[in-house]
């Protein structure tokens, strides 16, 4: 029988020394003063939060030193299933969060109060649009110090310490400020546990003196968070299938399209089980690219507008009738607001399906009803044949001479070639997202980006974090100049974490993605000996090769390189482009949002 602990639902615990999945191996040490065992620091209030961490997933941490949370970062040491990763400052260790949240479904970073929470204020921003549980812990001020109207250091120099939290306030789902003991145990699982069931981002401050407090509930054998499953309405869900169902079978020409929300809605087999027994071809919004298998014989490519491959395109706006999976419809994505309209469009959220000019059924989650719907649909391979007719096979870039400055199509071109399960993409906000968009992805190779938050710099940390959670992949970055400058320090963290990442460093003098949306002289930035910097962060300890390259025969060697001698060895290849080097696709996307941003301000 299920019983409360601090206020959450729990089940008995497990038998066979079994905890949440784990082995419990119970931790009493003898203290050398005395004959008896006394409590572990498990025991302790930080001892409790880092078993919590490791219970959950987190085998990694992502940290800032601050005299706030030194005592804390201690006991996340202490515990044996725990690394700590050192970053260089907050706005990484919260991007290298948010990446190892991606792959592993769970993230943490660790900031000292204010100064630091506020710097990781930005990332914790980017993880919550995204939807990933990042837990984001700060060391706070000495519990004494609350209510006594004195001024702190790291702070805005008023005794009101809330500011902190009323900024993580509309970025996290849960706020948890732990002053007192007695309820640190509560407010710590109860924050964890919502990070888990919302898939959002959560904000813990823990005062800097209670880590190394012990009390009795922490001395116990940690009892495993129990989430309470979310269900769908019986009767919803039903009707919700028999309407769509009967809709979809009268369609002569129907289509699926899968969205980014398909992630926190754990649909991606659920949408795969629907392609499969409808025969419709599936097409990707470009926020879902990674989201859906490419090597599946039904897909046909990212529907992104005039950003779109043109036969995908076709095939997507020429359907009578499509369902659109988790979709996020924002300027970017809909490139101006310029997609399809949305009279035939079948709407498919975590918990909501709404069909356009009809009605929308509540409490209905994405995976049951893709699943039941899968069960009732009939075969309509029409769309697909459409799109196998007027296929053509992919264009190859024209043949250069040896010597010849390199263009972004032969770049991609090769890095294609790169690709296979073992390795995952990483495309930085920027031109890279068009280019990235048409690598074809072989199965079960990763791919991430960040466009609705689209924050420049991401990818660094994120790359961090990916590749720390991922030691099964090889990840390769395709990192613009302007975007390397903002966060570049935390590739010395990469070299002390041994990692073998490839960064592609794209320098073409700029920020090709604002030039095309409106050009001028603030795009313009100042150029680096970006390997040099790298060499000097490598200053003889580490695995770490460089290599600058200008032409397609420089970067033939250079991949050889990272491939065959360098296999485990973080490499960065600086690659020297043309300033206008710009795919098509961006053309036309920057020229939308050109004309999205600049709408004249209507009467009133």
């Amino acid at each position: 029988m299920d019983t409360k602990i601090g206020g959450i639902n729990v089940a008995p615990r497990p038998s066979n020394n079994d905890i949440g999945g784990l082995a419990y191996n119970p931790c009493h040490v003898i203290c050398p003063s005395c004959t008896g065992p006394y409590p572990s620091a498990s025991s302790t209030l930080g001892g409790h939060l880092a078993s919590r961490l490791v219970q959950v997933g987190v085998a990694d941490v992502f940290s800032v030193p601050g005299d706030f949370n030194l005592t804390l970062l201690d006991h996340l040491l202490a515990e044996p299933g725990l690394n700590l990763v050192g970053c260089c400052n907050e706005l990484n260790a919260g991007y290298a969060a948010d990446g190892y949240a991606r792959r592993r479904g769970i993230g943490a970073c660790v900031v000292t109060f204010t100064v630091g929470g506020l710097s990781v204020l930005n990332a914790i921003a980017g993880a919550y649009i995204e939807n990933l549980p990042v837990i984001c812990i700060v060391g706070g001020p000495n519990s004494n110090d609350f209510g006594t109207n004195r001024i702190l250091h790291h702070t805005i120099g008023v005794p009101d310490f809330s500011q902190e939290l009323r900024c993580f306030q509309t970025v996290t789902c849960f706020q948890a400020v732990v002053t007192h003991i007695d309820d640190a145990h509560e407010q710590i699982d109860a924050a964890i546990s919502t990070a888990l069931k919302e898939s959002k981002p959560v904000y813990i401050s823990i005062s800097c003196n209670l880590p190394g407090i012990s009390h009795s509930i922490f001395g116990r054998e940690s009892v495993p968070l129990l989430l309470s499953p979310k269900m769908s309405n019986t009767l919803g869900l039903k009707t919700a299938v028999e309407t769509i169902a009967e809709l979809l079978n009268k369609a002569v020409k129907p289509v699926l399209v899968g969205g980014p929300n398909m992630r926190v809605a754990k649909a991606g087999k659920a949408f795969m089980e629907l392609a499969d027994a409808c025969g419709y071809p599936i097409a990707v919004l470009p926020t879902a690219k990674g989201l859906v298998p490419e090597h599946h014989p039904h897909f046909i490519g990212t529907y992104w507008g005039t950003a779109s491959n043109a036969l995908c395109s076709v095939i997507v706006e020429s359907a009578d009738a499509y369902i659109f999976a988790g979709p996020i419809f924002n300027d970017y994505s809909s490139v101006g607001y310029s997609l399809l309209k949305k009279e035939k469009s079948i709407i498919v959220q975590p918990n909501r399906v709404v069909v356009a000019n009809g009605p929308a059924f509540g409490c209905v989650l994405m995976a049951d009803f893709l699943r039941a719907l899968a069960k009732r649909l009939q075969q309509n391979p029409n769309a697909l044949d459409d799109h196998r007719r007027i296929i053509l096979p992919h264009g190859v870039p024209l043949v250069y001479n040896p010597k010849e400055p390199l263009k972004m199509n032969v770049l991609f071109k090769h890095i294609q070639n790169m690709l296979s399960g073992d390795t995952a993409v990483i495309a930085e906000t920027g031109d890279s997202w068009f280019n990235c968009q048409k690598l074809k992805l072989p199965k079960g190779c990763g791919y991430e980006f960040q466009m609705q938050y689209g924050s420049i710099g991401w990818s660094v940390g994120a790359t961090l974090g990916y590749a720390q959670a991922s030691k099964d992949k090889r990840i390769i970055a395709c990192i613009g100049d302007r975007s390397f400058e903002a966060t570049m320090q935390d590739v010395s963290t990469m070299i002390r974490c041994k990692l073998n990442c490839i960064i592609f460093l794209i320098n073409n003098g700029g920020n090709n993605m604002q030039v095309e949306i409106h050009d001028g002289p603030y795009n313009v930035i100042k150029n680096w000996n970006y390997t040099a910097l790298v060499a000097a962060m490598h200053n003889g300890k580490g695995k770490c090769w460089t290599t600058k390259v200008q032409c397609e025969e420089e970067l033939k060697e250079a991949i050889k390189m990272v491939m065959e001698e360098k296999k485990d060895c973080l490499s960065i290849i600086e690659l020297i482009m043309h300033k206008d080097d710009t795919n098509k696709e961006l053309l036309a996307w920057g020229s939308r949002i050109s004309e999205a941003n600049s709408r004249p301000l209507k009467p009133f």
